[in-house]
């Protein structure tokens, strides 16, 4: 009989995790106890000083070639493949024989992710925005990387819009192959991830002591596992239903998405559990101290939220509409991350349309039983989903034309590249060049 006694002890639960919805989350959704001890947590410390190497060479090599020299050289590798190049520079070739498709990769799994997420329709850009963008700016390590490359109100439309569409990108079906749009522009959000990060180094206004390394690898795998927590909580929350076979197709899915981004492999989840535990460790550290930054940058999303779903039109219908959306988009975030921090950051506290909200959530819960033992419903929701996500994705890129690169999630950057070329990205997307 194995001896519990000579486990090292849990460390205790952080502040974001004690009280309100995340309490409730690790109790009833967490698979087991997922606290860390005290050494797993000083392992997990070393990596809030380290960037992606394999990146930064290539931005350091940008830099040392004549100008664009460099970047035109990745585009042609990205688009062509490395074998396109007929002199690749050594940083080319290492970071493209870095993400070749590892053995792990399971393209049935990430097929299946993407049906997963296509039926969940607008309800996955709710969770996107509200619960992922919004929930991000409460680690405050995270929120300078943001305040210092920008202008907030000018940033957050183009953020919302660029991440929605990057969304699209990615989880459309055969998203992630090799010259997909999805695969093609995570690299190069990587890449840009990593000139921010060679910027910000050199200031001389950046706090390395408090702030940490700019996007490291603690935030860029918690940018990951928040986009794939938020999407599979904040849907049920809004009542829908995963098997355990469907949350592993999409917890397997953004695993392979932070590969793609150069996330330490020692930090990519492999299932539930791990993602779990990963997220305890960021509660832990990135989401202790919430400051001014934080609620800033909240103020500026939610401000952008009406403009850019309904338009800034002058006429009652369109201030109504402004109104309404971003009142019910602020009622889900109160529900989903506590009275405390809606608080902290700003909601309004609109009594209706939060027991709206509830009961829009009962209705899809109670619809989500004959969805799961009629034969074809899930595929017919997967269809639904999908079109109503795109000609959300289409709007939103109407409102905010992205014209400049893209920012993804927790630890982002103001930037991006091309929009997607794929049969299913909307038509004024693929008309954006960077």
């Amino acid at each position: 009989m194995r001896d519990n006694t000579m486990r090292p002890p849990r460390l205790p639960n952080p502040p974001l995790l004690s009280t309100g919805p995340f309490e409730h989350a690790t109790r009833t959704l967490a698979p087991g106890d997922i606290a860390a001890t005290a050494e797993q947590r000083e392992a997990y410390l070393r990596y809030t000083h380290l960037g992606d190497p394999a990146a930064d060479e290539v931005v350091a090599m940008f830099a040392r070639l004549p100008t664009g020299q460099g970047r035109a050289l990745f585009e042609r590798a990205l688009e062509e493949g490395i074998e396109a190049l007929p002199e690749p520079p050594p940083e080319l070739t290492a970071l493209f024989e870095q993400v070749r498709m590892p053995y792990w990769v399971d393209t049935d799994r990430l097929d299946h992710a993407c049906r997963v997420i296509a039926r969940t329709g607008p309800l996955a850009y709710t969770s996107l925005s509200m619960l992922a963008l919004l929930g991000g700016y409460l680690a405050s390590r995270v929120t300078k990387t943001l305040t210092s490359t920008g202008t907030l109100q000018r940033m957050a439309p183009r953020r919302l819009a660029e991440t929605g569409i990057w969304f699209s990108e990615v989880t459309a079906a055969g998203g992630l192959e090799r010259f997909a749009p999805g695969w093609k522009n995570t690299l190069r959000v990587r890449i840009r991830h990593a000139t921010v990060r060679a910027g910000l180094s050199r200031r001389p206004d950046w706090e390395f002591e408090e702030w940490d390394h700019p996007i490291n690898q603690s935030q860029q795998c918690g940018t990951v596992l928040i986009f794939a927590m938020a999407f599979i909580t904040g849907s049920q929350a809004g009542g829908i239903h995963f098997s355990h076979n469907e949350r592993d197709a999409v917890y397997h899915m953004w695993r392979y998405i932070g590969f793609l981004l150069g996330t330490d492999p020692v930090l990519l989840f492999t299932d539930e559990h791990d993602a779990w535990r990963l997220f305890w460790l960021q509660a832990d550290y990135e989401f202790r101290r919430p400051d001014h930054d934080s609620r800033n940058l909240a103020a500026a999303l939610i401000a952008a939220i009406g403009p850019l779903l309904v338009g800034d039109g002058r006429d009652l219908a369109s201030r109504v509409g402004r109104s309404t959306v971003t009142e019910f988009m602020s009622a889900y975030a109160r529900l989903v991350l506590g009275k405390d921090n809606a608080d902290f950051l700003g909601l309004s506290d609109r009594k209706l349309f939060q027991h709206i909200t509830v009961g829009a959530a009962k209705a899809v819960a109670a619809l989500e039983y004959p969805r799961r033992v009629v034969p074809g419903a899930t595929g017919c929701a997967e269809r639904l989903g999908r079109r109503a996500s795109l000609a959300l994705t289409h709007r939103m890129a109407t409102r905010q034309a992205p014209t400049s690169p893209r920012v993804l999630g927790g630890a982002s950057d103001p930037f991006s590249s091309n929009i997607g070329k794929d049969k299913e990205t909307p038509r004024c997307a693929r008309n954006v060049s960077p």
